[in-house]
């Protein structure tokens, strides 16, 4: 989905930093400047990085909400004993650069709910100082991850603006890039 949001920017002429993780797809439209990353604090330091320079960020990676306090560099071999592992939360990157958007900047996140959908994406929404969400869910069939299509709820803080039913990723990709246009934050950037 980063992928297709990021192709369809370019291809409207803005100039499109993609940072992401290690994924096989490929950036199609050469004017895409690629960041890849390996872990969350990589892709946290990269965000923070070129947010500033930005007219806006839409932050669609499903990143880790924790990590393991201590890495082992070698195998940990099979023992009859349990084995515990102790993880930490990973940085917010959607709220930490919520914390220092502009308002000439627009922020887009995504929220993978299943259950109380609506209400706790509008909560992230507050929370995290985006302009608008897009709404995923596992139960929609074809949706989500490992399929070339998707079904999506985008929402403002006043609720949904738009559904989209299900549809190829690229053609989703078209319907947020619309709804960021229409926002005035969008509008602001451009000015």
């Amino acid at each position: 989905m980063g992928f297709a949001i990021a192709e369809r920017l370019a291809d409207l002429g803005a100039r499109v930093i993609l940072v992401t993780g290690p994924v096989s797809l490929r950036c199609k439209n050469s004017t895409i400047m690629r960041i890849d990353v390996v872990s969350a604090q990589e892709m946290f330091t990269q965000s923070l990085h070129y947010f500033p320079l930005c007219n806006g960020a839409v932050m669609v990676a499903a990143v880790a909400d924790f990590a393991p306090i201590a890495i082992d560099n070698q195998k940990i071999k099979r023992t009859t004993e349990n084995l515990i592992l102790e993880l930490q939360p990973n940085p917010d990157i959607a709220a930490s650069l919520g914390q220092i958007k502009r308002k000439d900047q627009i922020l887009v996140g995504f929220a993978l709910e299943t259950t109380n959908d609506e209400r706790k994406a509008i909560g992230k929404l507050q929370h995290k100082n985006l302009d608008l969400i897009v709404l995923n869910s596992l139960g929609d069939k074809g949706s989500g991850f490992q399929h070339d299509t998707n079904q999506v709820k985008i929402l403002d803080s006043t609720g949904v603006v738009f559904t989209s039913g299900l549809k190829q990723k690229s053609e989703i990709a078209v319907d947020i890039v619309n709804k960021m246009i229409e926002t005035e934050d969008f509008n602001k950037g451009l000015s």
